[in-house]
């Protein structure tokens, strides 16, 4: 009689179930099985997101390139390029390698907006750098010590998402006055109205044209959902731009920056000539300590929410946050935002910031800082092709600011509770006063003093974080400096 079948001999048991297979140091380091991912998955969202994002190679050098300092001293075109991709490449690699989440940094849209029209005006580049510098540490300090989720706190959701539309809407502006198809009325003019349409109230010349035809074009290939949509509409119409001046007599100058030629080379040596070019503390004898320290609070301000947005957003469509909204490693990332921020002004690129356009390579699958790296790589490899983004005008890049701002202001609007008087008005004035003065600064200001003022009137005094009325305060001084200087007598 046979002897009976041992149970670990018997089918389906452990001893008939293979083993797993061995995981490779690199999955072992970034955790890709554990989030169900796999190295290929990584590869293809890190593509993905470099893609989305390629766009602000271009961008950011035309909008810092078209500030002058106090001096009017202008950036280098190529050196920004070069400081622009060597600084999202660098901090997209470390937010990767030790935040291990596939949230990619570059040059924040508004917050380059206030560094080359509100600091640099007061102040000389390496001063106005030296300011992002300070804002990032400050950032750093504020994780290290749990006091960043205090101060995002103590501003109200309402003036949060009305500081973020404000931005959209600021941006959007510089993008119609960069392009041509808005100009500023001379002085002399003698009218009303500041702002006009084209040329004498038309739209003149083919660099125009060209802005028209790449706002269509990357609202449609948004509205399409196609992936990369700015950055397919920058370079069609770049390439555009490039054959309309080969065969149309345009003056240069109708271009602005950039001139639409074929280059001689696609490569190219990177300049770095601007990378630690920064004075930390010579924008406060500049402007003065008050004055500076609001314009670090500006900068900080400028991008806190939209990182935090960005970092809660791709935790939430990646599967990776709980249910508080939390991510693995929350502490590395925050801390991570703030080098990045510091890194910007480093290398004379402005701040660098979580960058939303991370979600095109959650949509392909990252789940961990693998793709980071991919990314990351990219930004670095393109160094070598700056000649490419040096061709491209503003007309084929400013559409980019208007669609950003459209998407800023379409998930930030309906968040902000319009029925309650003592929100709506402080993020009315908040989102109005950007544009319209021409200043992040001010439309915060004015949204903070509104929102502190009219719930103490009614009635609601305690609802008003302490934290913000320190702010409050400081902005008060901040827009009543020149009587109280007179007052003092220190003019």
């Amino acid at each position: 009689m046979p002897a009976s079948a041992s149970p670990v001999d018997s089918p389906g048991s452990p001893r008939d179930t293979p083993p797993p297979a061995p995981r490779s140091a690199l999955d072992r380091f970034f955790g890709i099985s554990d989030r169900g991912s796999t190295v290929g998955r990584e590869l293809r969202g890190g593509l993905a997101t470099f893609f989305a994002m390629a766009y602000i190679i271009v961008l950011n050098p035309i909008i810092l390139g078209a500030g002058t300092d106090k001096y009017g001293h202008q950036l280098d075109n190529g050196q920004l390029v070069t400081a622009t991709a060597l600084m999202a490449g660098l901090t997209t690699v470390l937010m990767g390698v030790i935040g291990n989440v596939p949230i990619a940094l570059a040059a924040g849209l508004g917050i380059n907006a206030v560094v080359a029209l509100q600091l640099a005006p007061k102040m000389t580049w390496p001063d106005a750098m030296g300011m992002v510098v300070l804002a990032g540490i400050v950032l750093m300090i504020l994780v290290a010590s749990g006091l960043r989720q205090r101060v995002m706190d103590a501003i109200p959701n309402g003036l949060r998402r009305a500081i973020a539309i404000g931005i959209g809407l600021f941006i959007s502006l510089i993008g119609l006055v960069d392009s041509g198809f808005v100009t500023r009325n001379p002085d002399a003019a003698k009218t009303t109205v500041p702002l006009g349409l084209g040329t004498g109230g038309q739209l003149q010349g083919w660099p125009v044209l060209v802005f028209v035809l790449g706002l269509v074009l990357m609202f449609v290939l948004t509205v399409r959902k196609a992936k990369g949509a700015i950055l397919i509409g920058i370079v069609v119409m770049a390439v555009a731009a490039i054959v309309i001046n080969a065969v149309a007599d345009i003056p240069d100058a109708a271009w602005g920056l950039s001139v639409p030629t074929v280059p001689d080379s696609v490569v190219g040596t990177p300049d770095f000539s601007l990378v630690g070019d920064v004075s930390l503390l010579g924008g406060f004898h500049e402007v003065g300590w008050l004055t500076g320290c609001l314009f670090v609070f500006t900068v900080l301000l400028s991008g806190f929410f939209d990182a935090m947005g960005t970092i809660i957003g791709v935790g939430e469509e990646s599967g990776l946050a709980d249910e508080q909204g939390q991510l693995p490693r929350m502490g590395r990332i925050l801390f991570m935002d703030g080098v990045g921020v510091a890194a910007g002004g480093v290398g004379s690129c402005s701040a660098n910031t979580c960058f939303v356009e991370s979600t095109a390579g959650v949509g392909e699958g990252a789940r961990t800082g693998l793709a980071n790296v991919v990314t990351g790589g990219l930004f670095l490899l393109a160094l070598v092709f700056t000649p490419l983004a040096k061709v491209v005008p503003s007309q084929a890049a400013t559409p980019a600011l208007l669609v950003v701002g459209f998407l800023i202001m379409a998930a930030n609007v309906r968040d902000i509770d319009w029925g309650d008087a003592t929100v709506a008005i402080p993020a009315f004035l908040t989102i109005v006063s950007m544009p319209f003065t021409y200043s992040i600064t001010n439309g915060i200001g004015m949204g903070v003093i509104a929102f502190i003022v009219l719930r103490a009137a009614s009635g609601r005094v305690r609802e008003i974080p302490w934290l913000l009325n320190v702010v409050g305060l400081c902005f008060l001084v901040y827009f009543l400096l020149n009587p109280i200087e007179q007052l003092l007598g220190v003019q």
